[in-house]
């Protein structure tokens, strides 16, 4: 016996999950997370306090930025909304004014949760491959790590696994450390 089709979910499906959780659509299938424990916005937050000034706005850095927080990323019938994105202003000159953004970004985050991991690494990692995004960065605020990865040859490259209350330069923002105390809920350095 043939086992049944399962019916791919559609935007408009996400569109009916409460505002207070978390939907996306990986491989025609809708998972729902709840928002992000407060350990997993800590993490998320550190990201881009340490991102945000010297790329998006330019201050102590070289700049040339768009960096987000959960911005909602459609590729095809896929939709993904990673912890923080960005994009290279010389790829997206122009900032849109949309709900949702087509054009792939240059790094994506995730902050990992036990309720979160699984999607992140095996179903939206290789989406995000597909889309040659070419930077990833993969928090998991429980263990302390921060994986740096980079896209090559269309497969994930891990350049790093950087652990606890350290300093650290990590592709693509390298040109400025990053101190990773702050991510964990420690003082930085």
């Amino acid at each position: 016996m043939a086992s049944p089709t399962r019916r791919r979910a559609t935007y408009e499906d996400l569109l009916r999950v409460p505002e207070h959780k978390v939907a996306e659509i990986v491989d025609g299938e809708m998972h729902v997370s709840p928002r992000p424990s407060s350990r997993h916005a800590l993490a998320a937050s550190g990201v881009d306090r340490a991102l945000g000034p010297p790329f998006h706005d330019g201050r102590g850095g070289p700049g040339g930025w768009w960096i987000l927080f959960e911005p909602e990323l459609h590729f095809s019938e896929d939709v993904l909304v990673p912890d923080l994105a960005g994009w290279r202003r010389e790829r997206m000159a122009e900032f849109p004014d949309t709900a949702a953004f087509t054009l792939a970004p240059d790094w994506v985050c995730e902050v990992v949760s036990a309720s979160t991991e699984r999607l992140d690494r095996a179903r939206k990692m290789p989406v995000y491959a597909r889309e040659r995004v070419a930077h990833l960065w993969v928090v998991n605020p429980l263990a302390r790590t921060l994986e740096v990865y980079r896209l090559a040859e269309g497969r994930w490259l891990l350049l790093g696994t950087h652990e606890g209350p350290r300093t650290v330069r990590a592709e693509p923002f390298d040109a400025v450390e990053v101190d990773l105390a702050p991510l964990w809920g420690e003082a930085g350095g």
